[in-house]
This record gives structure tokens, C-alpha cells and sequence, in this order.
């Protein structure tokens, strides 16, 4: 059973943050009426702490601290799966997202890992416009001192051809470089 939360009223910076949170995210919590659907298709709900709806509870509860220091919020796909099934219109991916976003400006990151593995993965797309993924894993086993993780795989998927030792390039790589500035002007990335 997991750990019992005390409800105290909500503070008022915590209603604050919430509403920056929902503005930013262009939804409101307090929509969700706690139907289930959006944990019921998350295809990595099994592997969450707490599950879409339950994330969604944390903020309609008013406890923010919780919300942004479940590892939930980092196992998000961001696939939008949860946004597509809920009956009530919520944004739960974008929900998310803000919530990430506020968990990084605040360091409450409980895993290193997933922010690494974060981190490198859009470095990835801002290089090459795609995912890299042999460059993806090398970075993630050295910046987390996991150097052989997963190595034995690489030759037999670069045999198959799901792998290769240099990056594909997209056409408009600067149009990416855009995006990127211009979601770093907006305090993201």
C-alpha cells in the first residue's frame, strides 16, 4: 500500500503554481472526474508510480510537491494516448509536460537516469533532426557510468540493420536549430 498523504488546504502558492501549470498546459485538472480511461490505455501506466489519473488526482488535491516528484511524470511518452480517451477534454500529455518542465526548473528529479536519457535524446534531434540512437545509447551509459549496458546488442542490431554507427541527417536541419531556440526562448528544452 502506498504512503498516506495528509490534506491540509492548499496553499496559495501552490493554487498559483497549479494555474501556471493548467495556462501553460492549456487545460484545467479540475475537469477529470477520475473515470480511468486515460490510465487504462497509457501503454506505460505498469510501469508508473502513479498512473495518469492518479497525477491528475495529486494536482486536484492540491498537492503539487507530489505530483512533480512522481517518476510518472518522466516514464510519460508524451504518445497523447490519455489526452485522445479523456471524455472531459484534459490534456493529461500536456499536464505532463508542464509538470516536467516545473520538476526540472525546481531539480526535483528523483531519477538522474531518465533526465540524461532526456537530455541526450533531444540533443539527438537537435543535431540530426532525428533520433540517434547508437550516439543516444553512448551518451546515456557514459553520463550515467553504466558503460557496457546493453553493448552485447549492438552488433547484432547493426546486422539486422535496426542500428547504425552513423547518423541520419533530415533535410531542414535548421529549421529544427529553430524550434529548439525558439523553445529555449519560451523557458523549455
Amino acid at each position: 500500500m502506498g504512503k498516506a498523504l495528509q490534506l491540509l488546504p492548499t496553499a496559495a502558492s501552490d493554487k498559483a503554481l497549479l494555474s501556471r501549470l493548467e495556462e501553460e498546459a492549456g487545460t484545467s485538472a479540475t475537469l477529470c472526474y477520475q473515470c480511468g480511461k486515460c490510465s487504462a490505455g497509457c501503454p506505460v501506466a505498469f510501469a508508473m508510480d502513479s498512473t495518469p489519473r492518479q497525477v491528475i488526482r495529486l494536482l486536484q488535491l492540491g498537492l503539487l510537491s507530489e505530483a512533480l516528484e512522481a517518476q510518472s511524470i518522466w516514464i510519460c511518452a508524451s504518445c497523447e494516448t490519455c489526452s485522445a480517451r479523456c471524455p472531459r477534454g484534459v490534456d493529461i500529455a500536456s499536464l505532463m509536460d508542464a509538470l516536467r518542465r516545473e520538476a526540472l526548473q525546481q531539480g526535483k528529479i528523483n531519477d538522474k537516469k531518465v533526465a540524461v536519457f532526456n537530455k541526450a535524446f533531444l540533443s539527438g534531434v537537435k543535431s540530426f533532426g532525428r533520433t540517434y540512437e547508437a550516439g543516444l545509447l553512448m551518451q546515456h551509459n557514459l553520463l550515467t557510468g553504466q558503460f557496457f549496458k546493453d553493448a552485447e546488442l549492438g552488433l547484432p542490431m547493426m546486422k539486422r540493420g535496426k542500428l547504425s554507427i552513423l547518423p541520419e541527417k533530415i533535410k531542414g536541419r535548421d529549421e529544427m536549430k529553430k524550434i529548439f531556440e525558439r523553445a529555449q526562448e519560451l523557458g523549455g528544452v
